[in-house]
């Protein structure tokens, strides 16, 4: 049984930085399209950033220069490491998991079947 599990979101100022970590079992990252995406109160789930199998990597226009994806195969650890956090940052995170071989970096949440169970991140100003 496929499993991710997030960890790392806190509550920071502006201007912080934070790094989440999603840990997969039940399967290794090899092979698989990951992305974090995030939801907001009230708001629809938007992905955030995505890395493909190959290491091809894409973000949403909101995040670039700031976040940065990146995974640890040996760890079987996915990260985002957010920088200058903003206040609509403020979300619960998630981690997503696709058994994909391909450059996709896909940020739809419809290209993902595995999801961990979030991890809350707020930025106060």
């Amino acid at each position: 049984q496929v499993q991710l599990v997030e960890s790392g979101g806190d509550s920071v100022q502006a201007g912080g930085s934070l790094r989440l970590s999603c840990v997969a079992s039940g399967y290794t990252y090899s092979g698989y399209r990951m992305g974090w995406f995030r939801q907001a109160p009230g708001k629809d789930r938007e992905g955030v950033a995505a890395l493909a199998s190959t290491g091809a990597t894409r973000y949403a226009d909101s995040v670039k220069g700031r976040f940065t994806i990146s995974k640890d195969n040996a760890k079987n650890t996915l990260y985002l490491q957010m920088n200058g956090l903003k206040p609509e940052d403020t979300a619960m995170y998630y981690c997503a998991a696709k058994n994909q071989d391909d450059d996709v970096a896909s940020l739809s949440q419809y290209w993902y079947s595995h999801w961990g169970q979030g991890t809350q991140v707020t930025v106060s100003s």
